[in-house]
């Protein structure tokens, strides 16, 4: 039995452990909540390809008129989707290149994509990092010290490739030791290639009729191949540290 005066002082000695549960218990309210009520009111149907052809003229007429107010009202969309892992990011891309042309559409999902990364690389960095490397040191130790040592060319390769969801990679990565900086700058670098090619695919939205005609296996495949690319410098010094 531990005297009431002990146990007082046991848990006023951790005041900061007791904020911080509750602010985690706060953001897994609020993503709960976020997420919930996207498909609940059945959000996704608005980002389709048959909803976005269907609407094409009204948002065109919209964008026209409010350039601003549309350029900043796709930004947070964007963002959106991307900080809470939902579905739609290419659909978005496509409304990009539709709505402000290839070159500015591939800056602005480079800008919303970007942040909303961040966001969810962040939140899983606070809310799961500590509990994972506690219960999973031993095995996660050797991989943590691998992947800092070459995180920017590694977050590069899996950002070009296209195999790997986007949002795994945001929440992967949040787990490791990687900082925020080289996250933000591989991201942002990656993910250019696929944002400049379903922006452009925007520019003839009338005339896709799926999705898989975009993603083609050569475009792919040269994904592929630009995403290797990525990992030569790492290569390149795994051989050299073995010669000398």
């Amino acid at each position: 039995m531990i005297p009431q005066d002990i146990a007082m002082t046991q848990v006023s000695n951790h005041p900061g452990s007791n904020s911080s549960n509750a602010g985690r218990m706060v953001i897994v309210l609020v993503l709960a909540v976020a997420v919930g009520a996207f498909f609940y009111f059945d959000l996704g149907r608005f980002l389709s390809l048959t909803a976005l052809q269907e609407n094409r003229n009204s948002l065109l007429a919209f964008t026209d008129a409010n350039f601003v107010a549309a350029v900043a009202i796709y930004l947070g969309a964007y963002a959106m989707v991307a900080g809470l892992s939902l579905p739609g990011a290419v659909i978005l891309t496509l409304a990009g290149g539709f709505l402000f042309g290839a070159g500015l559409a591939t800056v602005l999902v480079n800008v919303g994509a970007t942040t909303g990364a961040t966001v969810a690389f962040l939140t899983a960095r606070y809310l799961l990092r500590n509990t994972v490397e506690q219960k999973f040191e031993k095995w996660l130790r050797p991989f943590q010290e691998g992947f800092a040592k070459n995180a920017f060319s590694y977050l590069l390769t899996l950002r070009l490739i296209p195999l790997f969801p986007f949002f795994v990679v945001n929440l992967v990565s949040g787990l490791t030791r990687v900082s925020v900086g080289t996250y933000v700058a591989a991201t942002a670098l990656g993910i250019i290639p696929g944002s400049f090619v379903y922006a452009y695919a925007g520019r003839q939205l009338g005339t896709i009729s799926s999705l898989k005609e975009i993603a083609s296996p050569n475009v792919i495949a040269a994904f592929v191949l630009l995403g290797l690319l990525a990992l030569v410098p790492v290569l390149y010094k795994k051989y050299m540290a073995q010669s000398s």
